[in-house]
């Protein structure tokens, strides 16, 4: 049977595949999504991980880049029930004085928490980047192009293409911020030694100021839910728990997006891809996983510092060399004695993940690619150091190791949550340098995950371009299959 040319195939239903889908569905294509599990939502899922009534999210938690995504702004998303609640501050990053550096949702209120020293040169820093914050989320996440705001991303390109400790010592005299500004680029999972992690810490400080850094009200299984809602009212197909092995199992169609990552796509694609093609897969490179915790809580965690009791995600690390060196410590397969941990506490803002009176945390660390350690006692140490007493209030706790985390979703190789190393290479040129960010070596077969640009993160972009050029590659074809009958 010939491919129908007006048809299309999503492989994964997590938020890059529905987004692709989405935008598949919206030029007319009749589409269908194919899901390994039973939920869909890959790394936006929630679950029962402890104790009954009490509701988990599986993988990501915290979302400034999907309240700050131009494709989720798009699709009214609030309609299919989901609803944004924020913290009344985003971030707090503790001290061993008691003390602590918040991300405000203004820049003036961040730069009141980090001393006389530095709060004007942290207003210098930010203050641009918030201002010219629509224009800039456009370009920056999006593939290798000529800017639409090239003054904008000529003025950003100056600060974040630097790596995240340079900024910090330019710019910083204390170690207050610093350490604020190393936390915050830590969720790079690269070295903070490392070009380009400056502009992870600039964009997520930013999105903290213009946007926040929200949760899904219900849990991040919410966010899926409303994709799958917008695909739905575009006549857009979802079949769960239908594992693809190959691509030659699935009725054919004029195109198949694969929100898969490299190692998948090949297991799935590679007898389409020539030999070549299938060694740039095969050479592409993973970054450390990560082991996560999730605890159903008797009550709030009794922080020393009374602001980290108000904002939903928690930075425990210290000081930016501790910082430095945990981020840098994965990479030569070791594992951190205290390891920069990132800690978020939705219940503070949404009663709706556990019991009357109860709460919730979860927390990870970085640590090897495909380390089965589970460090739990190493993660719940360092919340005790600037908590006493927390292990007291833990009812129940899930650990997942980054082996652990891979065997439920083999998106994440290794435990890698961001689809692969984010260093310059690869920020820029994944999934290989040999060819466009998003068409493989087979007609008609595109990548769409978190290892196309603009990477890791739950914003739906590298769906939507993944899909925007899957119907220019359409249209291109279709110019060329004219001319050839004229």
């Amino acid at each position: 049977m010939p491919p129908d040319p007006r048809a299309a195939t999503v492989v994964g239903a997590g938020p890059n595949g529905l987004s692709a889908a989405i935008e598949l569905a919206r030029a007319g294509m009749a589409v269908t999504v194919y899901e390994r599990l039973p939920q869909i939502g890959g790394g936006t899922r929630s679950a029962a991980l402890t104790l009954p009534g009490y509701l988990h999210d599986v993988c990501s938690a915290v979302h400034p880049m999907a309240a700050a995504s131009p494709f989720f702004q798009r699709l009214a998303l609030d309609g299919h029930g989901l609803v944004w609640v924020h913290p009344s501050a985003p971030l707090a990053h503790p001290f061993d004085d008691g003390t602590a550096a918040v991300l405000e949702r203004s820049t003036a209120a961040t730069a009141d928490t980090l001393g006389a020293a530095d709060a004007r040169a942290y207003r210098r820093l930010m203050d641009p980047l918030v201002d010219d914050w629509e224009a800039l989320v456009h370009d920056a996440l999006a593939p290798l192009h000529v800017p639409r705001h090239p003054i904008v991303m000529a003025r950003f390109a100056r600060r974040g293409l630097r790596s995240a400790l340079d900024v910090a010592a330019r710019w910083f005299e204390d170690d207050r911020a610093r350490a604020l500004f190393a936390g915050i680029a830590a969720h790079a999972l690269e070295p903070l030694s490392r070009v380009p992690t400056a502009a992870f810490g600039l964009i997520l400080a930013a999105a903290g100021h213009a946007v926040g850094w929200p949760f899904a009200r219900g849990g991040s299984q919410r966010i899926a839910d409303a994709l799958a809602g917008v695909l739905r009212g575009h006549g857009g197909r979802i079949v769960t728990g239908a594992p693809v092995r190959s691509l030659a199992e699935l009725p054919p169609t004029g195109l198949a997006l694969l929100d898969l990552t490299p190692r998948q796509a090949l297991a799935v694609a590679g007898t389409l891809f020539p030999p070549r093609y299938q060694r740039t897969l095969t050479e592409y490179r993973y970054g450390p996983g990560v082991c996560k915790v999730d605890w159903a809580l008797t009550e709030p965690i009794p922080w020393r510092a009374p602001a980290c009791g108000r904002a939903g995600t928690v930075h425990l690390g210290g000081s930016s060399n501790d910082i430095a060196f945990a981020a840098r410590a994965p990479w030569y397969g070791r594992l951190a004695r205290r390891p920069f941990v990132i800690l978020a506490q939705p219940s503070l803002v949404d009663p709706t993940r556990a019991p009357a009176g109860r709460h919730v945390a979860w927390a990870y660390c970085h640590v090897p690619h495909g380390s089965p350690v589970d460090m739990a006692d190493a993660i719940e140490s360092q919340v005790e150091r600037f908590a006493p007493g927390f292990r007291d209030v833990i009812l129940a706790r899930s650990v997942r190791t980054a082996v652990a985390l891979e065997r439920d979703n083999p998106n994440l190789v290794g435990g890698d949550i961001n689809g692969g190393a984010q260093d310059w290479r690869q920020l820029f040129f994944r999934p290989s340098m040999r060819r466009g960010a998003y068409a493989t070596a087979a007609r008609g077969v595109y990548l769409c995950s978190s290892s196309t640009p603009p990477g890791g993160g739950v914003h739906g972009l590298c769906g939507y371009y993944a899909a925007r050029a899957a119907l220019h590659g359409i249209a291109r074809l279709q110019a060329e299959l004219s001319l050839t009958a004229a």
